[in-house]
């Protein structure tokens, strides 16, 4: 089974330069992404962003959340909260019992 990497952060200025590699040989795109240990794809994505917007970051900052899914993201964090306080719960009284 394929080893699954994490998300890996990149600097701007490693961006940029990886970009203009790329721009010099188009046609090497995925020659050139494995050579810096990066997916074609994520090059690829990186070179379509500076073509559209040459003077700003070539990854965009993360979007902000609405309202609602913010609402959505903490009602999911407050029920998982929920569950592991009543394991710890019994889990105390399980261990107190076996003190006595």
């Amino acid at each position: 089974m394929a080893k699954k990497r994490g998300r890996t952060a990149y600097t701007e200025d490693f961006r940029r330069q990886a970009v203009r590699l790329a721009e010099r040989e188009p046609d090497r795109v995925a020659k050139i992404a494995r050579e810096l240990d990066l997916h074609p794809d994520t090059l690829r994505a990186w070179l379509q962003r500076a073509r559209h917007q040459p003077a700003g970051p070539i990854v965009s900052a993360p979007r902000a959340l609405t309202l609602e899914e913010e609402n959505r993201q903490l009602r999911r964090e407050n029920e998982r909260l929920k569950e592991e306080r009543d394991i710890l719960k019994k889990a105390t009284a399980f261990f107190a019992r076996d003190t006595r």
